[in-house]
C-alpha cells in the first residue's frame, strides 16, 4: 500500500502543538523550518500541499506564562489569539526563505457543515494551491464556542482532506504511529505498519486522551483516518521528530501507520452523495445535456438547461432530469436557483455578463454528481 503514498498527488499535512512547541516551551522554530525545507521540496516535485498546524493556543500559553492549559473558554480564546500571530509568523517567514508564501485559514465547523460556505473554503484553497501558495489552516479558535468546535485539529485535518480531495493526509504526532499496545507501558509493544481504517480491532489499542497542550490523542487521529477515508484519502500516522519523516515517506519509507480507505476517491465521493436524498430543485435537461451526463459522463454546463425548478441555494442536491421527465442524475449545484434562471441555455462564456461573476463553468461539475 505505500505506492498510495508515493503516487499521492495531493498532501494535507496536520502538525500537532506538541512538536510545534517543544512540549510547551515556545515556537520550535528549528523543527518548523526542517518541515519546512521537506515540505517545499514536495512542492517542488509537483505535489500539491496544504497545512493545519497546531499550536496556537500551545503558543500563546508560552507567551503569556502558563504552565497549564485552562479550562476557561474566554482564556482559551486569548491565548490562540496572542499564540496565532507568532505561529503564522514563523511559517510565512519560514517558507519565505525558500521563496514560498503562505495564506493564513481560520476555519469553523460552521464553515464546513454550510454547503455554501463549504464550497467557498473550497474554491479558495484550489485557488492558493493552483498559484503555488501554501495554505496554513488553524481552527479558528479565537471566536468558536465550545459547542461548535471541531474537538482537535486532527478532526479539522481530516475535514480539509475531504474539503480539497486529498489523496493523503499525514499526522506527525509525538508518537511513532499506532501500537499494538501502549508502548509507554509495554516495551513489546509493535508498531501497526498499514490496516484498513475502518477495521474494529483499531478501537481497543488507540488508547486514551491526548497529552496537556493538545486536544487531540491516538483515538482522534483514529477518527480523523475514518473522516479522511470517506473521501478516499490514505492517512499515515507518523512520528514528526523522525529525521526527515515528511522526506522520507514521500520516497516511500515504511514509517509509521498507514490507514487506507475501503474504497477510492472517485467511489468514496459518489457514494457519499448517493447518500445526500434531500433534493432541493430539477434542472430539465435538453438531449444533448443527457448524452453528456450519461454517456460521456460530462459535467452539466448551463447551455443544456431548459429549466429550473425549486428554491435551491449554491452547494445544494438537485435533480438532473430529462425533457420526458426521466430523473438521469443527483449533483451539487455550483449556483443558486436564481442565478441559475439567468444563466440557462447560455454558454458559459456568457456567465460573467449575466451574473456579474462567475464561480464556476459547470452548473454542476462531474466530481459532484451521481447518475441514477
Amino acid at each position: 500500500m505505500r505506492d498510495k503514498v508515493t503516487g499521492a498527488r495531493r498532501w494535507v499535512v496536520k502538525i500537532g502543538s506538541a512538536l510545534l512547541t517543544a512540549d510547551g516551551q515556545g515556537l520550535d522554530r528549528a523543527s518548523m523550518s526542517r518541515w519546512v525545507e521537506q515540505m517545499v521540496a514536495l512542492r517542488d516535485a509537483g505535489i500539491e500541499l496544504v497545512l493545519v498546524s497546531s499550536g496556537a493556543v500551545a503558543a500563546g500559553m508560552s507567551r503569556l506564562g502558563w504552565s497549564a492549559r485552562p479550562k476557561a473558554m474566554h482564556e482559551l480564546q486569548a491565548a490562540a489569539a496572542v499564540g496565532q500571530m507568532g505561529l503564522v509568523q514563523a511559517w510565512e517567514s519560514s517558507f519565505a526563505e525558500h521563496g514560498r508564501h503562505t495564506a493564513q485559514v481560520l476555519l469553523t465547523h460552521d464553515d464546513l457543515s454550510d454547503r455554501k460556505r463549504y464550497l467557498n473554503a473550497r474554491s479558495t484553497l484550489r485557488a492558493l494551491v493552483e498559484f503555488g501558495v501554501i495554505p496554513v489552516i488553524n481552527e479558528n479558535d479565537t471566536v468558536v464556542t465550545d459547542e461548535i468546535r471541531f474537538g482537535d485539529n486532527d478532526t479539522l485535518a481530516a475535514l480539509v482532506a475531504n474539503l480539497v480531495e486529498a489523496d493523503l493526509l499525514v499526522i506527525l504526532t509525538d508518537r511513532d504511529g499506532m501500537f499494538d499496545a501502549d508502548p509507554r507501558h509495554n516495551p513489546d509493544a509493535q508498531l501497526i505498519f498499514e490496516a484498513r481504517a475502518d477495521d474494529p480491532a483499531l478501537d481497543a489499542v488507540a488508547g486514551g486522551t491526548g497529552g496537556a497542550l493538545g486536544r487531540g490523542g491516538m483515538q482522534t487521529k483514529l477518527r480523523a483516518a475514518r473522516l479522511a477515508a470517506r473521501s478516499g484519502a490514505h492517512t499515515v500516522i507518523v512520528g514528526g521528530r523522525i529525521e526527515r519523516v515528511i522526506a522520507r515517506l514521500a520516497q516511500g519509507e515504511r514509517l509509521g501507520t498507514l490507514l487506507a480507505p475501503e474504497r477510492g476517491p472517485l467511489a468514496a465521493r459518489k457514494q457519499w452523495l448517493a447518500g445526500h436524498l434531500q433534493t432541493r430543485g430539477t434542472l430539465v435537461l435538453d438531449a444533448g445535456a443527457v448524452k453528456a451526463l450519461v454517456g460521456d459522463r460530462k459535467s452539466l454546463l448551463p447551455v443544456g438547461v431548459r429549466a429550473v425548478q425549486g428554491g435551491f441555494r449554491r452547494g445544494e442536491m438537485v435533480v438532473c432530469m430529462a425533457e420526458d421527465g426521466r430523473e438521469v442524475a443527483r449533483g451539487l449545484a455550483n449556483y443558486s436557483a436564481a442565478e441559475a434562471q439567468k444563466i440557462v441555455g447560455q454558454s458559459s462564456d456568457a456567465i460573467e455578463k449575466l451574473l456579474g461573476y462567475v464561480g464556476e463553468p459547470e452548473l454542476v461539475h462531474r466530481d459532484n454528481l451521481i447518475l441514477v
